[in-house]
């Protein structure tokens, strides 16, 4: 097998058991759904078109999701350097932090995160 062997194994489990998966779902639905239900929202029909447009609103709120969201991938892999490399890394990652707040107050300031 080599050094690929378990990876060809975990491939070929992956593959099984998604056909699995995938033939189970194919036997249990029978037919259109009844009444026009859908699986959007638990069975609701859609108030919407699934195309309509979002307020500008949440452009900037998930720009900021997304700044609080590269600080935590970010943190994790710092924690285990920080051993090692000593207080550079503990700099570096305040600076970093301080880019991020400054991103968060800039949000704050033109109001992306007030909702009235």
């Amino acid at each position: 097998m080599g050094a690929f062997g378990p990876l060809a194994i975990l491939a070929g489990v992956t593959l099984i058991g998604s056909a699995i998966i995938v033939g189970l779902s194919r036997l249990a639905t029978v037919g259109p759904p009844a009444d026009g239900c859908l699986p959007h929202l638990g069975g609701l029909p859609p108030a919407e078109h699934a195309l309509s447009r979002f307020h500008v609103r949440w452009y900037t709120v998930t720009m900021v999701f997304l700044a609080f969201d590269m600080e935590m991938i970010f943190m994790y892999p710092w924690t285990l350097v920080v051993p090692v490399m000593g207080t550079s890394s503990v700099v570096e990652m305040f600076l970093f932090l301080a880019i991020l707040l400054s991103g968060v107050v800039y949000a704050w300031r033109e109001g992306a995160l007030r909702w009235t």
